[in-house]
């Protein structure tokens, strides 16, 4: 039986994932942060999935949790690890508090890291296990390559996993182990409508305050008109899964506007962005 770990499975493209994973007869390993999820889970899931518990910023936790896979595959390579746990930030760079910047790269990309070094010997880099080497799947984003204002901690956080993704590629091929983003547009999940809970009172002495109510109300629609997660999830199980996968899957429900993003010369998308938000100068 193929196994894959799988960070953040409580909702969205995690579940989506773990679901369509096991319905393929995968045995999965999905990591939740509290035991209500473990429980709720194990109920939903069945016995071909394993609850992992852990925050992934916490490395004793997630070294733990490697050392609970290493004992259940009985001395067999890991598949696949999904690094897919994020939260997504919001706020303007001159105004935002570097412990929210740092609590953004902390989930987004230290803890892909912390995984990726506790998982690796898993997937074969320990020669001691037998079987053919997994594969990692990094969980980027369109954002990965846009920089979006009012956004850019999750930006920068999601450029950062596009150029630590290229290199650990790199450096994975002397272990037969490939490296693959997955770079979504608008997905319906939570990480979106959890928006409507940011409070921006903050800011409201700050010029940025009426444009973070139009980004806020943006993350929204996000949230309501975005792709299904388990659209993601099947692009997931192909970079898992194919015999000659791509480096990088966009996957966006409104391609034609991702593509005039990367071809219009970038003054004239930030007049559009600008214009919409209300971040242009006063005439």
């Amino acid at each position: 039986m193929q196994s894959v770990v799988i960070t953040g499975v409580s909702t969205g493209i995690g579940w989506a994932t773990a679901k369509l994973l096991l319905d393929r007869g995968f045995r999965v390993f999905g990591s939740v942060r509290k035991q209500a999820d473990v429980d709720r889970l194990s109920k939903q899931f069945g016995a071909n999935f394993t609850p992992l518990l852990f925050d992934v910023t916490d490395e004793a936790a997630v070294l733990a949790a490697a050392r609970q896979v290493r004992a259940a595959l009985g001395g067999e390579t890991l598949t696949g690890l999904v690094n897919n746990a994020g939260i997504a930030v919001a706020g303007p760079v001159l105004e935002l508090a570097a412990d929210e910047f740092r609590r953004q790269m902390d989930v987004n990309i230290i803890g892909p890291i912390i995984s990726t070094q506790a998982f690796g010997p898993l997937l074969g880099t320990d020669p001691s296990l037998k079987g053919p080497r997994g594969r990692i799947v990094m969980i980027s984003s369109v954002a990965g390559k846009n920089g979006n204002p009012l956004m850019s901690a999750y930006s920068a956080s999601k450029h950062a996993i596009e150029g630590l993704s290229e290199s650990l590629r790199r450096e994975m091929m002397l272990f037969g182990i490939d490296v693959i983003i997955v770079a979504p547009g608008a997905v319906k999940t939570p990480i979106w409508s959890k928006a409507e809970e940011v409070d921006i009172s903050a800011y409201r002495n700050s010029p940025f305050f009426p444009p973070l109510e139009k980004i806020r109300k943006f993350m929204l629609q996000l949230g309501e008109s975005g792709l299904p997660p388990e659209k993601i999830a099947e692009t997931i199980a192909d970079a898992l899964t194919s015999a000659s996968p791509k480096v990088r899957y966009q996957i966006t429900p409104d391609p034609m506007r991702h593509l005039m993003t990367a071809v219009l010369p970038k003054r004239m998308i930030d007049r559009i962005i600008g214009k919409r938000l209300g971040l242009l100068p006063p005439a």
